[in-house]
């Protein structure tokens, strides 16, 4: 995939580094591949990604467009830890149908199939816009952008946030907003009824409750006002509504 970029993190304190910094207990990579971020101190996306071993090595695969970001970030974290942080010579190559020899599951959802790290790029020809969409798993720099809180995102069910490993910068945030209040907007998937594109406006009784992203077909991801939504949404000329 030429949209991403593979860090490493190597070091013999490399994994008690990236441990303390990000949202997911890297407990996970025992078992295959953890899907996480990291956070401003205020609680704000700064990159998602996925991570997996090699050897000792960490490497976290992270959509080109926020990788400078996130090495940046990274680096003004080490201070003296023995950690060496620098691009990977890999690629990654992706896939719904059976996996290959090595490949790890995508530990966001099992729709999303296989990832394979190595020489070779690019994917299996998926409906990868479908498949988000119907499990409304999000994407950097369409539903996921730096103004981003991760659990109106979903990342608690997509695997991307550990509430029982400890802090991690922008915790006590995410802890808040996870035991002290109830979400009142957030990612979902919507259904249309017209056509409508990404970026259009939903509105409700003259008022805008929400934005559509992604589109697929007659469905949607959508950020919305919980407390606003209902019978009557619109996005454009298209009817909208709540999927299922």
């Amino acid at each position: 995939m030429r949209d991403r970029r593979i860090l490493r993190l190597s070091g013999a304190d490399a994994y008690d580094f990236l441990q303390n910094l990000v949202t997911s207990d890297l407990a996970r990579l025992s078992d295959g591949a953890a899907y996480g971020a990291l956070l401003t101190p205020q609680g704000k996306l700064i990159a998602d990604f996925i991570m997996l071993r090699q050897g000792e090595d960490i490497l976290i695969d992270v959509a080109e467009q926020v990788a400078d970001a996130l090495a940046q970030r990274l680096a003004m974290y080490k201070l003296r830890a023995d950690v060496t942080i620098a691009e990977a010579d890999l690629h990654v190559r992706r896939g719904t149908g059976p996996a290959p020899a090595g490949a790890l599951a995508d530990p966001r959802h099992p729709a999303l199939g296989w990832r394979l790290y190595g020489d070779e790029q690019g994917d299996d020809g998926s409906d990868w816009d479908a498949i988000r969409v119907a499990h409304c798993i999000p994407a950097t720099g369409i539903e996921l952008t730096p103004d981003t809180y991760i659990l109106e995102a979903g990342f608690e069910r997509l695997n991307g946030v550990d509430f029982r490993k400890g802090c991690y910068v922008g915790q006590e945030i995410a802890a808040r907003m996870k035991h002290k209040t109830e979400l009142r907007k957030g990612l979902v998937t919507v259904a249309l009824s017209g056509t409508a594109t990404p970026g259009t406006e939903i509105t409700r009784d003259g008022k805008t409750i929400g934005r559509l992203h992604t589109v697929a077909g007659d469905r949607a991801i959508a950020y919305l006002r919980f407390d606003r939504a209902g019978p009557g949404m619109q996005a454009g000329s298209a009817q909208v509504s709540m999927d299922g």
